[in-house]
């Protein structure tokens, strides 16, 4: 690491050494280039108020170390939807149900990616059991009533993004999302990152652990609102026990489980900062990354309760920067203005506070 990032390493220890971080990742691309490649912690869970290396300094955290960085991985299925896009296999302006025989919300595959569909919580009650049920998932998806109408005003598809568009692209492709992730973009671009873990990767996961023990609580808002009914239903995937388990890690749930490391995120970014070519492998076109990445909704979202900027699958930043975070307190992006590529992951699931710190000083250094 160069020098002149000196400030963005001693700010990534000092997360450590005053106990805010137990686990956790950074890569930084500089004009078009690896600039910023740290880790450190442990990929143990830790409890709150325990400073590492007290705990699990024999399973430290590596390179190739996977880590759930739930909304992050929203962008990553809708690039999926978009790669059909640029290949003429789907048409953003055309209805769901053009693909999705059956689909009664009468959106479009653009208010699907810009989650302005007015489907953003499951509208059925389903236990836990149901979060690996992928059909009983989208069939009731497919049934249901939008509860607005589409593209007239937003809310985060919290948990139903990954869905709406992974069963799009399923429906015109006839793989699985994670299988066409894996084959038309992680394997040409090289990246480390996947929905749905075989038993090889899931060896290689942090295991998620909360800064607050009232987090889960914390982040769910008012009981009973549209976001409490976004993030909830199925319930459990705020609890460490289920999204630290085997059958979280193994299950295709592309709103919410990507599991990523933070050199394949700021990898991906570059593609897309390039034009969607990396290392001379041409996934996107140009044109395709500009329509992606440009604002299709500006305005209140109904979830996040606050103005949103949302392009195809992203947030976008009055900087000009686009990408997205997930709650917990992972985030990628990429900053056009200023040339770089930002990814940071982490175990520790608190505030977004450490990305503010992490990007204060490398705005420093640029």
């Amino acid at each position: 690491m160069h020098t002149r990032f000196a400030p963005v390493r001693d700010c990534f220890h000092d997360l450590f050494a005053t106990g805010r971080e137990t686990g956790a990742a950074l890569t930084v691309w500089h004009d078009g280039v690896p600039a910023i490649e740290l880790v450190g912690g442990t990929r143990t869970a830790v409890p709150p108020g325990v400073v590492v290396p007290a705990v699990g300094a024999d399973r430290p955290w590596r390179p190739d170390t996977l880590v759930d960085v739930y909304s992050v991985g929203k962008p990553v299925v809708a690039l999926c939807l978009l790669l059909l896009v640029d290949r003429g296999r789907v048409d953003l302006d055309a209805p769901v149900a053009a693909y999705w025989p059956g689909f009664r919300a009468p959106a479009t595959v653009r208010q699907v990616l810009d989650h302005t569909a007015g489907l953003p919580a499951f509208p059925v009650p389903r236990p836990a059991a149901a979060i690996t049920d992928w059909d009983l998932l989208c069939a009731d998806l497919a049934a249901a009533e939008p509860e607005w109408t589409p593209g007239t005003v937003a809310g985060e598809h919290a948990w139903t993004y990954g869905h709406l568009v992974g069963e799009v692209v399923r429906r015109v492709d006839g793989r699985s999302v994670g299988r066409f992730l894996a084959e038309e973009i992680a394997g040409p671009w090289r990246l480390d990152l996947a929905f749905g873990l075989g038993p090889a990767d899931r060896q290689r996961c942090a295991e998620l652990s909360y800064g607050d023990p009232g987090w889960p609580d914390r982040m769910r808002g008012e009981p009973g609102s549209l976001r409490a009914r976004a993030l909830d239903n199925p319930p459990g995937g705020r609890d460490v026990a289920v999204v630290n388990g085997d059958r979280w890690r193994a299950a295709e749930i592309p709103a919410v489980n990507l599991h990523a490391t933070a050199s394949a995120l700021a990898r991906l970014y570059a593609g897309l900062l390039a034009g969607g070519t990396l290392d001379g492998v041409r996934l996107f076109g140009p044109d395709l990354v500009a329509e992606a990445t440009r604002v299709q909704y500006a305005g209140p979202d109904l979830v996040l309760d606050r103005t949103a900027h949302w392009t195809l699958g992203m947030q976008w930043e009055p900087d000009g920067s686009w990408g997205m975070g997930g709650i917990g307190g992972s985030s990628a992006w990429a900053d056009p203005e200023r040339g770089y590529t930002f990814a940071y992951v982490t175990a520790r699931l608190a505030d977004h506070d450490r990305v503010d710190e992490l990007v204060e000083a490398l705005h420093s250094c640029l």
